[in-house]
């Protein structure tokens, strides 16, 4: 059989696809149809994969498809050979019964066939037994039946936002799929390849740009020159990546050719969904009115881009321009009228976010502050107004320990109007503002810069990255802001479970991490949390677990407690410290402040060479002493030392506690945990030579003060217990 192979082309033409989904449907469709013939053995491994997606179209150019697969060897167990076989070695009659029902009747007469060959049947252990098996040749799959099954098979897996149901041209039949289908594009090299689906059949036939393609229908000479074709005969870039550079080409051309440094403003997520909202871009320069600059760029930038799917131009200075770019779908010789069309629609949109502005900076954000209580924050934790007082207590708090109280009074004024600009018309209109319009109100409303800042950053950190807010007070009150919320919902059992967190509790979580780790703060993880308790009233939330509240028992604080920490845990091992380093700084220490510092000297004693037998002693320390009642003190009498591994281990302790304790409060937590390596020895003739539950009891309580003591100057810095693998 001849091995040669032609690439492959596959196209659906289809109206509008949904925008935002074109990425990922073009990606999947690729993928998934690849994938389907490698199964089938048409394509190898490592073929090359091009994926097409325009506006019109979903299509893929796989190189080096076989026209059939080769044909492969199939090994199939018959049956044990105790049951297979007689005392002489002969078929029996139930090997004749299975080889009848394969349609193989005639190898039993055959055996045995000692020859090699893909047609046999041989003797071999599949693991537990011998058993007879049959060696037959499987004839290869046609490209034909391949891609008909791998076809259907990626469009029942394609992630389609929403499926359409529509009528076929019989007029009878209907399909579901994500838009109506108009026709299918099947080529191997230049020969069609006869598939169907969605109730059409394959051709060479397809379509171009709407208004702008050369020629319609346009046939496809082979799957090779597809791409030139589309481009040169449709007027259509297929290509969903050459298409978002080539827009980003000319973003940069037109801001170029304005001058002054004039920059376009950079959204991925824009670009995405402007590159599959046209075919063949055209960029052009459209303008507004000056008068528009007054308002906060913020707004108008959201309004141009989200409503308009516009590129707005900042200046050098980052500064909006009354100038933004359009991405056209078509080129006419005098843009003119696709110019005027679009300023003439931005207009009213600039002209309402002017309104609302200066409508809003009519009231100061304090006159708004009351209006809070009329809005229902969540049903059982009560309004926006309540939760404002309580974010307010906790903002004061944290200022207090910050920075006296200056510092709290200024946190406690942020907080107050932190939530005052959700009442104003341009967060009605554009919620994404919250915050930044605040920053802006509290400004004309002559508020200090720093209490302005704090308002816009309470909201900080967002999303991954996202820079923290910018001042002390600004701190206060994101944390303040976030512990409320995570005290408040865990507190009345709303807690994340498996990939649903409607209130966002894991992002909360981890921004008071990146606070108190990345802003260097002094603040204990466990008094922020108590505070953050005492903020609600009793008969608000449960702040005992075995009410409403959280899973494990225990107080409301330890149970957010353990739910930052394990944030903290994803928050440090992407930095490349492993969960049980993590695990045994959080145990020693409340102060995340430190957790850096720790987790440095864990990391340098790990690699220690005594590292790992004094962990796993620790942790045998640790489970001698948990069984023990009440708490055992680290204190020894030096009189009741009897064996010598004891006295040589007291000894030891003697001499590296000191220098331990020294290192450790001086913050040298890598000094003070390698001093540790001197008690590996010790240690080890300790476990070796000694009974520590003695049956005199003195003689055991003395012994168990040692671990004690040896557990405290072990454990300072980090659980070492955590460790012990």
């Amino acid at each position: 059989m001849s091995m040669t192979t032609k690439n492959l082309l596959v196209e659906l033409f289809v109206e509008e696809l949904p925008p935002k989904a074109l990425k990922k449907l073009g990606e999947a469709f690729a993928t998934a149809l690849s994938e389907g013939l490698k199964e089938k053995k048409l394509v190898n491994a490592d073929a090359g994969v091009i994926p097409f997606a325009s506006p019109r179209r979903l299509a893929v150019h796989i190189s080096d498809v076989l026209s059939t697969a080769p044909d492969q060897e199939v090994n199939e167990k018959l049956m044990p050979i105790s049951i297979a076989l007689d005392k002489e070695g002969k078929p029996t009659e139930a090997l004749r019964k299975r080889l009848a029902k394969v349609g193989r009747a005639e190898m039993a007469d055959m055996w045995p066939k000692e020859e090699d060959g893909p047609d046999r049947l041989f003797i071999a252990n599949d693991g537990k037994s011998d058993a007879v098996f049959l060696r037959s040749l499987a004839k290869g799959t046609s490209l034909q039946v391949g891609l008909q099954g791998a076809l259907e098979d990626a469009l029942a897996k394609l992630p389609i936002p929403k499926v359409m149901t529509y009528q076929l041209a019989d007029g009878w039949s209907s399909v579901n799929f994500v838009r109506p289908a108009h026709s299918l594009l099947a080529l191997h090299g230049a020969k069609i390849v006869h598939v169907s689906v969605l109730g059409l059949d394959a051709g060479r036939e397809t379509r171009g740009h709407r208004f702008e393609a050369a020629i319609d229908p346009i046939s496809i000479r082979d799957a090779d020159s597809y791409a030139a074709q589309m481009r040169a005969e449709g007027a259509v870039i297929p290509c969903f990546a050459e298409r978002r550079a080539e827009i980003e080409r000319q973003l940069n051309a037109a801001a170029a050719k304005v001058g002054g440094g004039v920059q376009p403003l950079a959204d991925d997520a824009l670009l995405d969904e402007v590159t599959a909202l046209v075919e063949r871009p055209n960029v052009l320069l459209c303008q507004f009115e000056p008068e528009f600059l007054q308002v906060p760029q913020e707004c108008l930038i959201l309004t141009m881009q989200a409503n308009q799917k516009y590129f707005p131009l900042l200046d050098a200075a980052g500064r909006l321009t009354n100038q933004f770019l359009i991405v056209s779908n078509i080129s006419p010789a005098d843009p003119s009228k696709v110019i005027g069309g679009n300023e003439r629609v931005v207009r009213p949109r600039l002209a309402d976010a002017k309104f609302f502005f200066d409508q809003d900076c009519k009231k100061t954000l304090e006159s708004r502050v009351l209006a809070l209580a009329k809005v229902v924050y969540h049903n059982k934790l009560g309004t926006q107004g309540e939760r404002v007082q309580r974010v307010c207590a906790i903002a004061k708090a944290i200022g207090k320990k910050l920075g006296g109280e200056a510092l709290a009074l200024r946190a406690e004024q942020a907080a107050l109007l932190a939530k005052a600009d959700l009442l104003t018309d341009m967060v009605g209109e554009f919620p994404e503002l919250q915050g930044i319009m605040g920053r802006y109100y509290a400004l004309h409303d002559g508020l200090s810069g720093e209490i302005a800042d704090a308002i816009e950053d309470h909201y900080k950190p967002r999303f991954a990255g996202d820079a923290l807010p910018r001042n002390p007070v600004g701190l206060a009150v994101a944390l303040a802001d976030k512990l409320e919320t995570l005290v408040g919902l865990f507190g009345i059992g709303q807690t994340p479970t498996g990939d649903k967190d409607p209130f966002a509790l894991r992002r909360h979580a981890l921004g008071v991490v990146r606070m108190l780790v990345e802003a260097e703060l002094k603040l204990a993880q466990s008094e922020l949390l108590q505070a953050a308790v005492d903020a609600f009233p009793d008969t608000l939330i449960a702040k005992e677990s075995g009410k409403d509240g959280g899973k494990e028992g225990g107080p409301l604080w330890k149970l957010v407690d353990i739910y930052i920490n394990e944030r903290a845990v994803g928050y440090w091992k992407e930095k490349g410290y492993s969960e049980q380093m993590v695990d045994a700084v959080l145990e020693a220490t409340h102060l995340p402040i430190e957790h850096a510092l720790r987790l440095a000297a864990v990391r340098e004693f790990n690699a220690l060479p005594e590292a790992a037998a004094l962990a796993a002693a620790n942790k045998r320390i640790q489970n001698i002493l948990k069984k023990v009642d009440g708490e055992v003190e680290p204190v020894t009498s030096p009189y009741l030392f009897q064996e010598a591994a004891e006295i040589a281990l007291n000894a030891a302790l003697g001499e590296v506690e000191p220098v331990a304790d020294a290192a450790f409060d001086a913050g040298d937590y890598t000094a003070s945990l390698k001093s540790l390596a001197a008690l590996k020895a010790p240690v080890d003739a300790f476990f070796d030579g000694v009974m520590v539950n003695a049956e005199d009891p003195n003689l055991r309580a003395n012994r168990l003060g040692l671990l004690a003591r040896l557990r405290r100057a072990m454990n300072r810095v980090a659980d070492l217990s955590r460790l012990a693998a």
